[in-house]
């Protein structure tokens, strides 16, 4: 357990960063399923609706250095070739 003062908001700041982070990644892979999930199921409509959600989310987390930029890209890669495989079937 922490002593000093310093050591002991250390401690609150990474708690709040690491729920906020938390947060971020939570989001982050709910709109990916949710992407993935309408890929699998074929519906164009739902997929085209929430594309620009799931890159921006990406994005965000990136930003927010919650994954690093290479990740993000990885993951936008990932999003995009299922979206072109659905579309090219």
């Amino acid at each position: 357990m922490a002593h000093s003062k310093q050591a002991k908001k250390r401690i609150r700041q990474d708690g709040k960063r690491r729920q906020r982070n938390k947060a971020t990644t939570s989001a982050m892979k709910t709109e990916i399923k949710k992407l993935f999930s309408a890929v699998a199921a074929g519906d164009a409509a739902a997929v085209s609706q929430a594309l620009p959600g799931t890159l921006s989310r990406i994005d965000k987390a990136a930003k927010a250095h919650v994954i690093h930029r290479n990740a993000a890209a990885r993951k936008k890669s990932q999003v995009a070739r299922a979206v072109a495989s659905m579309a090219a079937s």
